[in-house]
């Protein structure tokens, strides 16, 4: 009777991680794609792009990094997980930080404005979020997620929420991330055309 309990626990456990390995492997190709895309479309820009990320904890720079080739247009990630960092590496106001909060319209867009000054690069993208299980709180509830894109003096932010587990919601924060490269990109060869 032992050994069927074992047995049928160690089944459950393989079937679990068969799940996990499932939903992660469905996840990739999507992020994969449009990192593709975002590095076919800053090589004919002639740009670069930095990453400023926090809650994806290096995830979209590790995601652009798959591609062979992508130092030709990828110039460099920060991961500035803690507010200090935040404001050491990028110069987010501790200001900001203290009215708003990390998880903020007014972070992120400081956080792409650190990013393109403290790098080479001409495009940035900063994201700051709450992927939990723990962190939420009644006003920005775990999923809430805020992005930057940044190209110039022209800074755009939005904020998405996210559903899922802690990693189902950092994946579709990486999603949401490339996504509004291109977007960004796009507007700005459609202001060029006009």
């Amino acid at each position: 009777m032992r050994r069927s309990k074992k047995k049928a626990a160690r089944h459950a456990k393989a079937k679990a991680v068969a799940k996990t390995n499932i939903v992660a492997s469905v996840s990739v190709p999507e992020s994969g794609l449009l990192a593709r895309q975002v590095g076919e479309a800053l090589k004919l820009c002639g740009m670069t792009l930095v990453t400023a990320e926090s809650c994806t904890g290096g995830g979209i720079a590790q995601e652009v990094t798959r591609i062979s080739g992508s130092s030709a247009w990828f110039e460099r990630g920060f991961v500035t997980y803690s507010n200090v960092a935040k404001e050491e590496v990028l110069g987010v106001s501790p200001e900001t930080l203290e009215a708003h909060g990390a998880v903020s319209e007014k972070t992120v867009r400081e956080m792409a404005e650190g990013a393109l000054q403290y790098s080479r690069a001409q495009v940035a993208l900063a994201v700051s979020g709450i992927a939990g299980p723990t962190g939420g709180s009644q006003e920005k509830p775990v999923g809430t997620v805020w992005f930057a894109w940044a190209q110039g003096h022209r800074v755009f932010a939005a904020c998405h929420h996210l559903s899922g587990d802690r990693e189902g919601i950092r994946a579709a924060a990486v999603r949401v991330a490339l996504q509004g490269v291109l977007d960004l990109l796009d507007a700005s060869k459609d202001q060029k055309m006009e």
